[in-house]
Protein backbone atom coordinates (compact mmCIF):
# COMPACT_ATOMS: atom_id res chain seq x y z
CA UNK A 1 0.00 0.00 0.00
CA UNK A 2 2.04 3.12 -1.38
CA UNK A 3 -0.45 5.98 0.65
CA UNK A 4 -3.18 6.49 3.29
CA UNK A 5 -6.06 8.54 2.79
CA UNK A 6 -8.03 10.54 4.98
CA UNK A 7 -10.90 7.44 5.55
CA UNK A 8 -7.39 4.75 6.01
CA UNK A 9 -6.35 7.16 8.71
CA UNK A 10 -9.90 7.87 10.45
CA UNK A 11 -9.88 3.73 10.47
CA UNK A 12 -6.83 3.59 11.89
CA UNK A 13 -7.31 5.84 14.44
CA UNK A 14 -10.93 4.23 15.33
CA UNK A 15 -9.13 1.20 15.72
CA UNK A 16 -5.99 2.20 17.93
CA UNK A 17 -8.27 3.44 20.09
CA UNK A 18 -10.92 0.33 19.80
CA UNK A 19 -10.20 -2.51 18.07
CA UNK A 20 -12.93 -4.72 19.33
CA UNK A 21 -15.74 -2.72 17.72
CA UNK A 22 -17.67 -3.70 15.00
CA UNK A 23 -17.18 -3.53 11.31
CA UNK A 24 -20.81 -1.56 11.83
CA UNK A 25 -19.41 0.86 14.08
CA UNK A 26 -16.34 1.15 12.81
CA UNK A 27 -17.77 1.98 9.19
CA UNK A 28 -20.49 4.41 10.70
CA UNK A 29 -17.24 6.56 12.41
CA UNK A 30 -15.73 6.93 9.69
CA UNK A 31 -18.50 7.59 6.74
CA UNK A 32 -18.94 3.97 4.85
CA UNK A 33 -20.87 1.23 4.26
CA UNK A 34 -20.12 -2.01 6.25
CA UNK A 35 -18.94 -3.85 3.12
CA UNK A 36 -16.62 -0.75 1.83
CA UNK A 37 -15.41 -0.89 5.39
CA UNK A 38 -14.36 -4.51 5.52
CA UNK A 39 -12.71 -4.28 2.49
CA UNK A 40 -10.51 -1.68 3.23
CA UNK A 41 -9.62 -3.36 6.34
CA UNK A 42 -8.94 -6.26 4.60
CA UNK A 43 -6.62 -3.95 2.12
CA UNK A 44 -4.97 -2.78 5.42
CA UNK A 45 -4.66 -6.18 6.45
CA UNK A 46 -3.01 -7.86 3.67
CA UNK A 47 -0.88 -5.08 2.93
CA UNK A 48 0.70 -5.01 6.62
CA UNK A 49 -0.72 -1.29 7.83
CA UNK A 50 -2.25 -3.32 10.45
CA UNK A 51 0.13 -6.17 12.07
CA UNK A 52 -2.97 -7.50 14.51
CA UNK A 53 -5.24 -6.91 16.93
CA UNK A 54 -3.89 -7.35 20.75
CA UNK A 55 -4.46 -7.16 24.41
CA UNK A 56 -2.22 -4.83 26.20
CA UNK A 57 -1.75 -6.41 29.18
CA UNK A 58 0.35 -4.70 31.66
CA UNK A 59 3.26 -6.58 32.95
CA UNK A 60 2.26 -5.56 36.88
CA UNK A 61 -0.87 -7.38 36.38
CA UNK A 62 0.90 -11.18 35.66
CA UNK A 63 3.46 -9.91 38.88
CA UNK A 64 6.27 -8.58 36.52
CA UNK A 65 6.88 -5.79 38.75
CA UNK A 66 10.60 -5.38 37.23
CA UNK A 67 11.02 -3.56 33.47
CA UNK A 68 14.87 -3.89 32.76
CA UNK A 69 16.50 -1.71 30.06
CA UNK A 70 19.45 -4.29 28.69
CA UNK A 71 21.86 -2.97 26.50
CA UNK A 72 23.84 -5.57 24.44
CA UNK A 73 27.40 -6.06 22.28
CA UNK A 74 28.06 -8.77 20.08
CA UNK A 75 31.22 -10.21 18.91
CA UNK A 76 30.20 -8.98 15.51
CA UNK A 77 27.92 -7.67 12.69
CA UNK A 78 28.64 -10.42 10.12
CA UNK A 79 24.53 -11.71 9.11
CA UNK A 80 25.50 -14.45 10.81
CA UNK A 81 26.10 -13.58 14.21
CA UNK A 82 23.01 -11.30 13.93
CA UNK A 83 21.16 -13.73 12.62
CA UNK A 84 21.72 -16.40 15.22
CA UNK A 85 21.65 -13.96 17.93
CA UNK A 86 17.70 -13.07 16.79
CA UNK A 87 16.49 -16.21 16.16
CA UNK A 88 17.44 -17.16 20.21
CA UNK A 89 16.63 -13.89 21.44
CA UNK A 90 13.13 -14.86 20.59
CA UNK A 91 12.84 -17.70 22.29
CA UNK A 92 13.24 -15.65 26.00
CA UNK A 93 9.76 -15.24 27.20
CA UNK A 94 11.13 -12.39 29.40
CA UNK A 95 11.94 -10.09 26.19
CA UNK A 96 9.38 -7.93 25.60
CA UNK A 97 11.03 -5.71 23.14
CA UNK A 98 14.04 -6.27 21.08
CA UNK A 99 15.80 -3.72 18.36
CA UNK A 100 18.92 -3.66 16.55
CA UNK A 101 20.80 -0.32 17.15
CA UNK A 102 22.95 1.81 15.85
CA UNK A 103 25.83 3.21 17.53
CA UNK A 104 27.83 1.73 20.98
CA UNK A 105 25.41 -1.20 21.34
CA UNK A 106 24.34 -3.47 18.95
CA UNK A 107 20.98 -4.29 20.66
CA UNK A 108 18.61 -2.88 23.57
CA UNK A 109 16.05 -5.45 24.97
CA UNK A 110 13.06 -4.63 27.46
CA UNK A 111 12.56 -7.66 29.38
CA UNK A 112 10.21 -7.78 32.41
CA UNK A 113 10.89 -9.70 35.66
CA UNK A 114 9.07 -10.97 38.48
CA UNK A 115 11.74 -8.86 41.19
CA UNK A 116 15.86 -9.18 41.08
CA UNK A 117 16.11 -12.90 41.51
CA UNK A 118 13.97 -13.39 38.28
CA UNK A 119 16.00 -10.75 36.99
CA UNK A 120 18.97 -13.02 38.12
CA UNK A 121 17.71 -16.38 36.30
CA UNK A 122 17.19 -14.68 33.21
CA UNK A 123 20.30 -12.99 32.95
CA UNK A 124 22.09 -16.49 33.75
CA UNK A 125 19.68 -18.65 31.97
CA UNK A 126 19.00 -16.54 28.91
CA UNK A 127 20.62 -13.30 28.27
CA UNK A 128 24.37 -14.46 29.19
CA UNK A 129 23.29 -17.66 26.88
CA UNK A 130 22.81 -15.62 23.96
CA UNK A 131 24.98 -16.70 21.04
CA UNK A 132 28.06 -14.04 20.29
CA UNK A 133 26.60 -11.73 23.40
CA UNK A 134 30.35 -10.18 24.56
CA UNK A 135 29.04 -7.64 27.09
CA UNK A 136 25.28 -7.36 28.68
CA UNK A 137 24.30 -3.77 30.57
CA UNK A 138 21.28 -3.63 32.46
CA UNK A 139 19.28 -0.50 33.85
CA UNK A 140 15.95 -1.47 35.94
CA UNK A 141 13.34 1.28 35.18
CA UNK A 142 12.12 2.81 38.42
CA UNK A 143 8.78 3.93 37.19
CA UNK A 144 7.04 4.05 33.85
CA UNK A 145 5.98 7.53 32.67
CA UNK A 146 4.35 6.44 29.06
CA UNK A 147 3.83 3.28 27.56
CA UNK A 148 2.36 3.99 24.40
CA UNK A 149 1.47 1.56 22.10
CA UNK A 150 0.24 3.39 19.04
CA UNK A 151 1.50 5.78 16.69
CA UNK A 152 -0.10 9.08 16.86
CA UNK A 153 -2.55 10.33 13.64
Amino acid sequence: MSELDAIDLAILKSLQSNARMTNADLAAKVGLSASACSRRLDILEKSSVISGYHAHVTPKALDYKMIAIVHISLSGQFAKTLSEFEAAVKRCPNVLVCYLMSGEYDYILRVAARDLEDYERIHRDWLSALPHVVKINSSFALREVIDRPNVGL
